[in-house]
């Protein structure tokens, strides 16, 4: 997955202009129909019971040189109730709705959700990396 330009600026300007970053408390996962980009203009599923879910990650580790954290909790969607169209990517969000994107990263296999599907990612299904 790749970091926002948002994260990106705020990280730098806190680490090394002394301009502080209030980390957020809770996460959220979003899901979206089309590339959220650095810039945060993709589309997010919107509509027929969908809502992004909060999801926690576990300590940092170093894997192939990279740190990295990945959710400790499997991830469930609720139940579609019309079709949400082919998510295609995910993303990390700090408000349940509205606010900023994080992280974000295209699907190994984007998934059509019909109406009654639900989706889930399984503990240790979104790995967030730095290098």
């Amino acid at each position: 997955m790749a970091m926002s330009t948002y994260l990106a600026t705020a990280l730098l300007n806190a680490v090394f202009r002394n301009t502080p970053f209030t980390s957020p408390d809770t996460v959220y996962l979003a899901l979206y129909t089309s590339d959220p980009t650095d810039e945060d203009i993709g589309t997010e599923v919107n509509g027929g019971g969908y809502a992004r879910k909060a999801v926690t990650f576990t300590a940092p580790v170093v894997n192939n040189g990279r740190v990295e954290i990945s959710n400790d909790t499997e991830i469930v969607f609720d139940v579609a109730t019309s079709d949400w169209g082919t998510v295609s990517h995910v993303g990390v969000r700090d408000a349940e709705t509205g606010g900023n994107l994080l992280y974000y990263g295209a699907l190994a296999t984007p998934r059509e959700i019909l109406t009654d599907d639900q989706l889930r990612f399984t503990v240790g299904g979104l790995i967030l990396t730095l290098d």
